[in-house]
């Protein structure tokens, strides 16, 4: 491409947001042109739970997570370890996200996780079309599992959040869980039903289905890593590995690497890389009729078309650092808790990376003082989840109809505010 070329919008990045909001544009009019040095959906958005979590208010610091610090700062196989040699660069990160932790900081930002995933199954029906919806997306509910036998400190904030959006839940003692799956254990004590959640079963091929429609809808996919954008006169200057063009309006949702985009443009965006991992269990001899959430053990455990995919943990050790292998191997040790007979003799690894900023809300808007540049990352945990809702708001902004949700919780401001 070269610079004499003009776009009409151009959305940087072809994981699930970028690829719905693509769409979603593109069927409202405009012109979309979607690049990713990738195929589409195959970074983060292809090894993710894949879990639909309608009902998922809760941001990632709660109050009093400060108590843990050190505990995860001294266990490199936790649910949360930091890598010592990544710990100077993720201090300031690690002080925001404990400092969102506050009372009324955890109340906004699980309005605005509510706000954004309430309707995400009609907003996926609106992007899918019934048929694709019907083939990929499960609508029977999921299962939160806890292991001791009354709530602890977290568990009644949880719940004090979920009685403040009224989300429909039922109570489940050991034996109603070992009805609905006789092979759990004696650790699952007790369970909350969400019947209003679902799950993909199979992410890939859901990011695949909205890419196939967006092109099907006269989008453009183009296979090009974007290494810069600067804000001229007349639109977007995007430099990229195969040269340069504009755009009238340019839509960075390249995940955890939005912020590196940004940052030469003086952008304050605090995000940071919450590293996951999974196993896809492809023989195993288990299969749960529900997606299960493991709240003690850091851990999803969710029925796809290609096995049974482990999915969790998280790490702090940036971009560029190799993988710890080990932690995605003891995902399999930390499901035998659950399921003590659970068997697969072939298995698959893999490492994703959570886009997160401190408060758990995505930045969602224009970024201030620069026409027609746009924000959509920061999903952390919950980009499947908040990605067709995303796209909705993503439309309306740029279309300038009236927003489907309020964008005010979303916006890049907040983080030039103080607090979150």
């Amino acid at each position: 491409m070269s610079s004499d070329r003009q776009s009409d919008v151009v959305i940087v990045g072809a994981g699930i947001v970028g690829l719905c909001a693509g769409l979603l544009l593109q069927r409202a009019g405009r012109s979309v042109t979607i690049a990713d040095p990738l195929p589409p959906g195959t970074a983060t958005s292809y090894g993710n739970a894949g879990l639909l979590s309608a009902g998922t208010n809760m941001p990632a610091a709660l109050p009093g997570i400060w108590r843990n610090v050190p505990k995860w700062l001294l266990d490199r196989q936790g649910p949360l370890a930091v890598r010592y040699s990544y710990l100077p660069k993720a201090a300031p990160w690690l002080a925001k996200w404990i400092l969102a932790s506050g009372t009324s900081t955890v109340h906004a930002a699980s309005d605005a996780l509510r706000a954004l995933h309430k309707d995400t199954m009609d907003a996926y029906r609106e992007v899918l079309g019934p048929e694709p919806f019907a083939d990929l997306i499960r609508t029977e509910g999921s299962l939160n599992v806890f292991y001791n036998d009354a709530p602890g400190r977290n568990e009644l904030f949880i719940r004090h959040l979920i009685a403040r959006h009224g989300i429909a839940i039922d109570e489940l003692d050991h034996a109603d869980l070992k009805e609905m799956m006789p092979e759990i254990g004696p650790i699952a004590q007790r369970g909350l039903f969400f019947p209003h959640n679902g799950w993909t079963v199979n992410p890939s091929r859901l990011a695949a289905t909205v890419a196939r429609l967006f092109t099907e809808a006269g989008g453009r996919m183009v296979s090009q890593k974007v290494l810069s954008v600067r804000p001229m006169e007349g639109g977007i200057e995007l430099f990229g590995n195969l040269g340069d063009w504009r755009a009238d309006t340019v839509i960075l949702a390249a995940g955890a690497w939005t912020g590196r985009l940004l940052h030469p443009l003086g952008v304050k965006l605090p995000m940071e890389t919450e590293r996951g991992y999974h196993l896809m269990l492809e023989d195993a001899n288990i299969s749960p009729r529900l997606p299960l959430l493991l709240r003690d053990g850091g851990l999803a455990i969710t029925p796809m078309e290609e096995g049974l995919r482990l999915a969790g943990t998280v790490e702090i050790a940036g971009l560029d650092a190799p993988p710890d292998e080990k932690r995605a191997r003891q995902l399999l040790d930390r499901a035998r808790q659950v399921f003590p007979t659970l068997r697969s003799a072939s298995y698959r690894k893999w490492l994703g990376f959570r886009p997160s900023l401190p408060d758990s809300v995505a930045a969602i808007g224009p970024v201030p003082g620069m026409r027609g540049l746009f924000v959509a990352a920061g999903h952390g945990h919950t980009g499947i989840v908040g990605a067709s809702t995303t796209a909705r708001l993503v439309r309306d902004l740029v279309t300038g109809a009236a927003p489907v949700i309020d964008p005010a919780p979303y916006s890049l401001t907040r983080f030039n505010r103080g607090g979150r």
